[in-house]
């Protein structure tokens, strides 16, 4: 993932920059492992590992079953709607619990209404609001502000 780090470092907390332009989805994949997480352990199903990308650069998605039960799922984020990272998620919540019929298509709507749930609650600022955050954080302060300010 591409990161571009901030030129100025006038009134922010991190005296090394601020990251720009960094996926929303990485962070929304975190969060978003943590949703299905917290519903499957509700329902007494497995939960898996999360992970990106996977391992096989020509995929999106890999379930690997680790010999002591344990299951990994790996989604390929960059590049891919947020949707279709999504449905990649759930289906390896499925599959890894071996749902199949109507016990699979409950679990994935559980699954599918908690992630939507989730996103509406904690809807991450779109590129325009990150840009307008910067700007305003790396502005110069006009002189009539830090005249009023001192």
């Amino acid at each position: 993932m591409q990161m571009r780090i901030a030129q100025s470092t006038r009134g922010l907390s991190q005296a090394d920059g601020m990251l720009l332009d960094m996926e929303a989805t990485s962070l929304r994949f975190a969060a978003a492992a943590r949703t299905l997480g917290q519903v499957a352990r509700r329902h007494d199903l497995q939960v898996p590992g999360f992970r990106s990308p996977p391992r096989l650069a020509e995929v999106d998605r890999t379930l690997r079953r680790r010999p002591d039960g344990s299951a990994l799922v790996a989604v390929r984020l960059k590049g891919r709607p947020w949707v279709a990272v999504l449905a990649d998620m759930i289906d390896g919540m499925i599959v890894t619990n071996r749902l199949e019929g109507a016990d699979a298509a409950r679990m994935r709507t559980r699954l599918w209404t908690a992630v939507e749930t989730d996103s509406a609650r904690v809807a991450p600022p779109t590129r325009a609001q990150r840009l307008a955050r910067v700007r305003a954080a790396t502005a110069p302060t006009p002189a009539h502000v830090r005249s009023q300010v001192a």
